[in-house]
């Protein structure tokens, strides 16, 4: 019989906790881990004894999850700073969303990715639509 493996994500959205708070804890000793490549995997009796309960399954029928990228071109530095600043705010700290932004400054470029649940994307691709499409022109290469 072979035994479930959860990543730190999924070991971090059952237990409520952040990705960090679980990588700590598998330093420290705290909770068993195994390493496969650059990368954890907790078994389920693991995570019991951590836990003193039994765990739920991560995957669960028809869950989906949704990986966007978004590219926007024309964006210096600064915007791309106050723009990766605002996606992150409004992702907040209780959201098992993954997010990253990568600008490259050549080419005036910023990519935002964005890895989680459809709806909670949803939300971020639709803050970044009102903010892009607004009139304000607060993310655009020329405003100073």
């Amino acid at each position: 019989m072979q035994e479930d493996m959860y990543s730190v994500e999924q070991v971090a959205a059952l237990l409520g906790l952040h990705v960090r708070t679980v990588r700590s804890y598998i330093r420290s000793g705290r909770l068993n881990a195994v390493r496969i490549g650059k990368q954890y995997r907790i078994s389920r009796s693991d995570l019991e004894q951590l836990t003193g309960r039994p765990t739920e399954p991560a995957h669960t029928a028809g869950a989906v999850e949704v990986s966007s990228i978004v590219q926007i071109d024309g964006v210096d530095r600064s915007a791309a700073d106050r723009l990766g600043t605002l996606v992150l705010a409004g992702v907040g700290a209780d959201r098992t969303l993954r997010v990253q932004t990568i600008h490259d400054e050549d080419r005036k470029r910023l990519k935002i990715i964005v890895i989680g649940e459809m709806a909670e994307t949803a939300e971020v691709l639709q803050l970044l639509d009102s903010v892009l499409n607004s009139e304000s022109g607060l993310f655009t290469a020329e405003n100073p």
